[in-house]
């Protein structure tokens, strides 16, 4: 039996509000036991220990919005380098977007992202499968076979998808299943030609925005098919104080609906694009600075759920272009955390409010055995040093795509420790 202590830890949950110091103790990959009185003498003979410093020690974090380009487009990311990003950010479990190629829409190839993650991956892996065949928005995927198979959730990736019709099918399917649907909020219409947030600054750029509203309609339009069919419902990403608002209203009356928001619009805004800055060319677009103090308050109250990185690969060839011309996205995994702790450090959000979007509540979601200190469940665990200030060095990073809005900027805290199932995967200045 392979035991490990992890000792002088401050151990937070944020699932059951714990934060003291304490030790914890791994056997075979799970938690074995954990608390104050842990270890309180001494460790006994035969235990592994690993001395914490005083470090916050919590659940691994979970990503619930990872794009990869495998299969189909290696060369962007693939899940082996997918996961090592992940790793030296702290996040012990990914969930992979179905906008592959081809796209995850059967059964085969949910198969094939769990064993390639088995064979090549240092996280857990999950992926979502397709709500409709090819992405296309016009048939519903085998939801039920691609639920048996493993997919965690349901959704057409970064295609909004259109049709009422379908999607008020796929929800009333996905009740039977207890799936959760995932959309993508952006009026295809509204939003088409766009590159930025529609405003002052993208008239002043001479680029062609996206107005707030592509994003609120979508959301007030699903929330109307939630009502009508009871499915369990997420808007991907959120990045307005309306759409915000839309979501707390439909909480409050007891609607299954929640919601996430990407690090990046949580921590900047459309003033980053700054002097045509591609890597801050993202989608949703970065939108005001009121805009992303209001999804800030959102995380802080509850209203937005989970906090996520959006990681989108691109290579050089699709951002060394103008503005209008180069692709979306930006890479996160290796920033998710500590983009995050920055609104920790600067008294937006408390550190439970932030990690409960990083681990209970993706959890949850997804019907994921992780996300929780507690007797018994995987030891999936990441040890965060809170106050270590460094500058990101885009080369540096672990994903095989540069493309971070965070380039050379001042950072304060990150991962030090990432353990998945009992065993240390990264381990800050040393090789695992």
């Amino acid at each position: 039996m392979s035991r490990t202590a992890l000792i002088n830890a401050r151990l937070v949950d944020p699932a059951s509000g714990l934060d003291e110091q304490g030790a914890l103790l791994i056997e075979d990959g799970k938690i074995a036991d954990f608390g104050a009185a842990l270890f309180k003498d001494a460790v006994p003979e035969g235990i592994e220990v690993i001395d914490c410093g005083g470090h916050v020690l919590t659940p691994g974090l979970i990503d619930m919005h990872v794009f990869t380009g495998e299969p189909g487009n290696e060369h962007r990311e693939t899940l082996g380098s997918a996961t090592q990003a992940a790793a030296a950010g702290g996040v012990t479990t990914i969930i992979v977007m179905p906008n592959t190629e081809p796209a995850i829409d059967d059964v085969a190839l949910v198969d094939f992202i769990k064993r390639r993650a088995r064979d090549t991956g240092l996280v857990h892996v999950h992926p979502m499968a397709a709500l409709t065949k090819g992405l296309k928005g016009e048939q519903m995927a085998e939801m039920g076979l691609l639920k048996e198979a493993g997919a965690v959730a349901f959704t057409d990736a970064d295609h909004t998808l259109e049709n009422a019709q379908v999607m008020r099918r796929a929800m009333s399917y996905s009740t039977y299943l207890d799936a959760l649907i995932v959309n993508h909020a952006a009026e295809p219409s509204l939003a088409r030609g766009g590159v930025m947030n529609e405003g002052e600054l993208a008239s002043r750029l001479g680029l062609a925005g996206i107005p707030k509203a592509a994003e609120t309609i979508i959301i007030e339009r699903d929330i109307r098919l939630v009502e009508m069919t009871g499915a369990r419902y997420h808007v991907s990403q959120v990045s307005t104080a309306d759409s915000v608002d839309v979501i707390r209203r439909a909480k409050a009356r007891g609607l299954p609906v929640t919601c996430g928001a990407s690090a990046c619009h949580l921590t900047l805004n459309e003033n980053d694009v700054g002097n045509y800055l591609t890597f801050c060319k993202l989608d949703p677009p970065l939108r005001s600075e009121d805009d992303r103090r209001a999804v800030v308050a959102g995380v802080a109250d509850g209203t937005v759920d989970v906090i996520v990185s959006a990681h989108d690969p691109q290579d050089p060839e699709t951002k060394r272009l103008p503005f209008a011309l180069s692709a979306f996205g930006a890479v996160g995994l290796e920033t998710l955390l500590p983009a995050t702790l920055s609104l920790v450090h600067n008294g937006d959000i408390e550190l439970a409010a932030a990690l409960r979007a990083l681990t209970c509540h993706p959890a949850d979601l997804l019907g994921l055995e992780t996300g929780r200190l507690g007797t018994g469940m995987p030891a999936d665990l990441t040890l965060i040093d809170m106050g270590v200030p460094w500058v990101l060095d885009r080369y540096k990073l672990k994903s095989k795509s540069k493309n971070s809005p965070y380039d050379e900027r001042r950072l304060q805290g990150r991962a030090i420790r990432t353990i998945v199932n009992g065993k240390s995967v990264y381990v800050q200045g040393e090789d695992v």
